[in-house]
C-alpha cells in the first residue's frame, strides 16, 4: 500500500502523522521550514469555538462519544460561513483546520462522556503529546506522556 507513491510502511517508520497529512495535502513530504510552518499553522487552528461547548451539554452523559464528534464535527461549519461556497483555493485552509480540530474535539468528546472539564490545547507540545494531553490530564493533574503510545498514534 502507498501513498502518494511512498511505501506506507517507510512512512510509519520514518514519518509522523503531521508529515503524512503534508503529503497527502501536497503531494510531496515537507522540508524542515516547511514541516515547521505546517505544524504552527496546525496549532493555531487548534482551538475551537468556545460555543461549541454550549452544544455538549444538548447530549446526555450516556452519549457514545464517536455520536458526540460527529455532531461536533458537523457543526463546524457554522462557525465557518464564509467557507459555505469554498473554492479549490480554500482546500487547504480546510484541510488543516480538520486536522488541528478533530483531535480538541475527540478529546472533548470523550471527556464529555467521563465527566470530567474539558483540556484546552497547549501549543508547547507536539501534535500528538497535544491530543493525548486533552485526553488524559485534568486541571489538577498533568499528563506524562508515554512515548511508545504516543509513537504508536503517530
Amino acid at each position: 500500500l502507498r501513498h502518494r507513491g511512498y511505501d506506507i510502511k517507510d512512512l510509519a517508520e520514518k514519518s509522523d502523522f503531521l508529515e503524512v497529512a503534508y503529503l497527502l495535502i501536497y503531494g510531496e513530504l515537507p522540508s524542515g521550514e516547511q514541516y515547521n510552518n505546517f505544524t504552527k499553522q496546525v496549532a493555531h487552528h487548534s482551538l475551537v469555538n468556545e460555543r461549541l461547548h454550549y452544544l455538549f451539554q444538548t447530549f446526555c452523559s450516556s452519549s457514545h462519544p464517536m455520536a458526540i464528534m460527529l455532531a461536533a464535527v458537523g457543526s463546524l461549519s457554522a462557525f465557518y460561513p464564509d467557507l459555505l461556497n469554498f473554492k479549490e483555493a480554500d482546500y487547504e485552509l480546510i484541510a488543516i483546520r480538520m486536522i488541528a480540530k478533530i483531535p480538541t474535539i475527540a478529546a472533548m468528546s470523550y471527556k464529555y462522556s467521563i465527566g470530567q472539564p474539558f483540556i484546552y490545547p497547549d501549543n508547547s507540545l507536539d501534535f500528538t503529546e497535544n491530543f493525548l494531553d486533552m485526553m488524559f490530564a485534568t486541571p489538577c493533574t498533568k499528563y506524562k506522556v508515554n512515548p511508545i503510545i504516543k509513537n504508536a498514534l503517530n
